[in-house]
């Protein structure tokens, strides 16, 4: 297994190909969103090279103009010293409204947050920023795909994971309940189970 490092570039077409370059020939692929950004990207570059792709709690859809400005407002306030207080908020969106008082997840989610930093949480914000719309190119993926998503998941409804559903031949969704954006923490034993099965495709 392959932690694949995504935050020593800007843009996704970056991000991309520098995992390309280092990742063994053929391989499957799984991301949790932006990571799910990045894995299509993946994909668009070099689709004879994924065996599986895993889409989770994420989306197909290009970024919109009033979400692009609420984020270069992080940016604005991560730059000014506020990193810690956009990662707070962000903590109580992520995650489903009776974990908003877990006082250990909301810990790992901070450590998560100070192993990025702010200057590397920007570059991520950027390269979510300039991501394409990859809803074309779902119908040519052919790679058996899993599309993962929560019933209350607050930065990416789960109706765009059903859209992908619908364009790409063959995928399928597992919807995970009383959860939010972040089912490996919230929802540990369901995400490895349906990893598992995934990778069981």
């Amino acid at each position: 297994m392959i932690l694949a490092n995504h935050i020593r570039d800007s843009t996704m077409a970056g991000i991309a190909k520098r995992i390309l370059d280092e990742a063994p020939p053929r391989f499957a692929i799984a991301g949790h969103s932006m990571g799910g950004y990045i894995a299509l990207e993946v994909i668009r570059q070099a689709p004879e090279r994924v065996t599986r792709l895993g889409l989770l709690s994420t989306s197909a859809r290009p970024e919109l103009p009033e979400v692009s400005e609420k984020r270069r407002g992080w940016i604005a306030e991560v730059r000014q010293g506020g990193y810690n207080t956009v990662m707070e908020r962000l903590f109580a969106n992520f995650v489903h409204p009776e974990l908003k008082s877990d006082a250990a997840l909301r810990q790992i989610v901070m450590d998560m947050a100070d192993d990025v930093g702010p200057e590397r949480f920007v570059h991520q914000l950027e390269a979510i920023m300039s991501r394409v719309d990859s809803r074309p190119l779902l119908p040519t993926i052919t790679c058996p795909t899993l599309v993962l998503t929560s019933d209350t998941d607050n930065m990416v409804p789960k109706q765009f994971s059903h859209e992908m559903v619908a364009a790409i031949p063959g995928a399928r969704l597992v919807e995970l309940a009383d959860c939010g954006h972040l089912p490996q923490l919230e929802k540990p034993d369901a995400m490895t189970k349906a990893m598992r099965d995934w990778l069981a495709m």
